[in-house]
């Protein structure tokens, strides 16, 4: 699952994929309704694969937090994160991610991670499927010229 090129703008709703790079701009594409638009560099864009949640031991990767977020609800967020209290958020993210950082995840980062998790699954730009590990062969030793 590749986030880097899915991207938070501050300002504006929803994520954006990048689609092109030009000279102090990006071409996004809204990955709620398909529209591209600039994005420039005074815009403050934050990639998902840079995000992390905070918790207890070390910092979880968003993409570790989607994975967390599928093996518990699957496809669909199983609860209305839009209209939930905050106390039902903190009760829903402690099931997917029980050692999040109480103090410093916020409701509304809560909220952002189930509605982005919703809208990437929704897009089918979320792949959970795992990569299988490459297995390494020894590489035989020469043999020895008599």
């Amino acid at each position: 699952m590749d986030l880097s090129k899915i991207v938070s703008i501050s300002g504006k709703p929803g994520l954006y994929a990048i689609k092109s790079q030009a000279v102090g701009r990006l071409i996004v594409e809204s990955v709620i309704d398909g529209k591209c638009t600039p994005a420039f560099a005074r815009d403050r864009m934050s990639s998902l694969e840079e995000i992390s949640i905070f918790s207890t031991d070390e910092d979880r990767p968003l993409k570790e937090v989607f994975k967390m977020i599928h093996e518990k609800m699957g496809d669909k967020v199983d609860f209305d994160y839009k209209k939930a209290t905050p106390d039902q958020l903190r009760e829903k993210f402690a099931l997917v991610m029980p050692d999040y950082d109480e103090e410093a995840v916020y409701p509304s980062d809560m909220k952002k991670v189930f509605a982005w998790y919703q809208m990437l699954v929704d897009k089918n730009l979320l792949d959970f499927t795992e990569e299988e590990p490459k297995e390494e062969t020894p590489e035989e030793p020469a043999e020895k010229a008599e």
